[in-house]
């Protein structure tokens, strides 16, 4: 393999470096009003580096939402279209007294770079900008066509992008996706994603009277719609991590017994896992079914927040009107957000107390998706992460979910290969975020390699 655009890359690590330093010091929380343009900003500052390393037709999407970017190169004739997608917007960095360092100052650290954002997806999106500017600065060219598209809501359910995708726009027409949103299985273990968990999230709310009530004057006769809430969730899982949804089960297809063979054969250790992920006493869960499985191949249902009534320092004895949960459920092939929202919403509603109202309302949803490894974008994935890495990739799946890659395959028939450069200890959406440094560059270098390989294919 000899490779001019990796040997750039290889000499323009420090400044690759420094660049997303700049772009991590922009609080582009796409969820907190206040930060809404701080979010523009970020915006404003990868498309203008879009048009710098050379691509074309470089512009903001105006939405209901953050803007979307987009940009392209289109002069390969004969070769496949590659649809690149990232996310420029990062969750909050809450809370702040945890973080070793500054989340919106980007901190070396043991290999690592630590700030709000570094792996998810900044740093990862970014390794697709300078992949580009690697190709074009050596080559005046690409070895196919290119589009990139980036969002700024993906923390917040990904709306704009969503209605953008399914207005099918020319300008996303493409032959495959490239997304590097996911994580590697092990350090130094090259990876690709082929499958994710779609997701429902929900709000329960429970009203019990017209106002907060005195608990001495109404205690014993009021509803508490606090206690209504409570039982209601405790009757959503059995103790076995079992879901007590009437049907939710009935659509789930389990992974082929080759796909658990292979899973078996991962170089994973549950109780390191438990002790230095999770950090609890023990794994919750179904029954039945190993960490993986129920991680990669299981819905599940959790309870995020529920607020309302007193909450402050001190004592105030109220009785509360209102009560709400935040709950999500994750969903596997060949399960439907649409038919398990109502399946759910229909069993919540049957055993709310009598003695209060329920309401039971869709925030945002996902579709989940499995990737067959035998697509030859797939497998030119594999080719190229061999060299760079020296090893064979393995397939995962993700508990999590891209909801875009649910709408790129049913909006636009677009198969995605989730290239994810990421490590299991990253702390993504929590304290202390960040992206292992050597990730970085040899995801670059991989990203550069893997297009090459493709404009080199044939049959393609």
């Amino acid at each position: 393999m000899s490779s001019s655009a990796i040997g750039y890359a290889q000499q323009n690590r420090a400044r690759f470096l420094d660049e997303l330093k700049a772009l991590l010091r922009i609080p582009s929380v796409s969820t907190l009003p206040e930060h809404k343009g701080d979010v523009r900003h970020a915006a404003e500052v990868l498309k203008a580096e879009l048009q710098r390393i050379g691509l074309e037709n470089a512009r903001l999407i105006e939405t209901a939402g953050h803007p979307l970017i987009y940009a392209d190169w289109l002069h390969a004739s004969g070769k496949p279209t590659v649809l690149m997608y990232g996310h420029y917007d990062v969750q909050p960095p809450d809370p702040l007294d945890e973080w070793l360092s500054p989340p919106f100052e980007p901190t070396e650290r043991n290999g690592n770079l630590y700030a709000r954002g570094a792996v998810d997806d900044k740093g990862q999106m970014y390794m697709h900008v300078k992949a580009l500017e690697s190709l074009l600065a050596t080559t005046n060219g690409l070895p196919l066509n290119v589009r990139v598209i980036l969002e700024g809501e993906e923390e917040v359910g990904g709306e704009g992008i969503a209605s953008y995708v399914a207005s099918k726009p020319a300008d996303l027409q493409a032959d495959f996706a490239l997304i590097s949103d996911t994580e590697m299985f092990a350090p130094g273990l090259p990876t690709l994603c082929v499958g994710l968990r779609g997701m429902i999230y929900t709000e329960i709310e429970v009203r019990s009277s017209r106002t907060d009530l005195h608990s001495g004057m109404y205690g014993g006769a009021a509803p508490n719609a606090f206690v209504a809430l409570c039982q209601i969730i405790a009757r959503l899982k059995d103790e076995s991590g079992h879901i007590l949804v009437p049907g939710v089960y009935d659509n789930v297809t389990p992974p082929s017994s080759e796909e658990l063979d292979a899973w078996q054969s991962l170089p994973f250790d549950e109780e390191h896992y438990r002790e230095n992920e999770v950090g609890s006493r023990a794994l919750a869960g179904e029954e039945g079914y190993s960490v993986l499985e129920r991680t990669w191949a299981r819905p599940t249902l959790d309870v995020h927040g529920m607020p309302g009534g007193f909450i402050g320092a001190g004592a105030k004895t109220v009785i509360p009107a209102k009560a709400t949960a935040k709950v999500s459920m994750r969903l596997v092939p060949d399960m439907t957000p649409a038919g398990t929202f109502e399946l759910y919403k229909s069993y919540v509603q049957h055993i709310a107390p009598s003695d209060v109202e329920v309401d039971v309302r869709l925030i945002h949803s996902g579709d989940p998706c499995l990737i067959p490894v035998d697509n030859p974008y797939v497998q030119a994935a594999t080719t190229a992460l061999k060299e760079i890495w020296g090893k064979d990739t393995v397939f995962i799946r993700s508990g999590g979910s891209i909801p875009i890659v649910g709408d790129l395959s049913r909006h636009l028939n677009l198969p995605s290969v989730m290239m994810g450069f990421g490590l299991p200890d990253d702390n993504l959406h929590a304290p202390n975020e960040k992206f292992q440094i050597s990730n970085f560059h040899q995801g670059i270098e991989s990203i550069i390699r893997f297009l090459e390989v493709v404009g080199e294919s044939t049959g393609i």
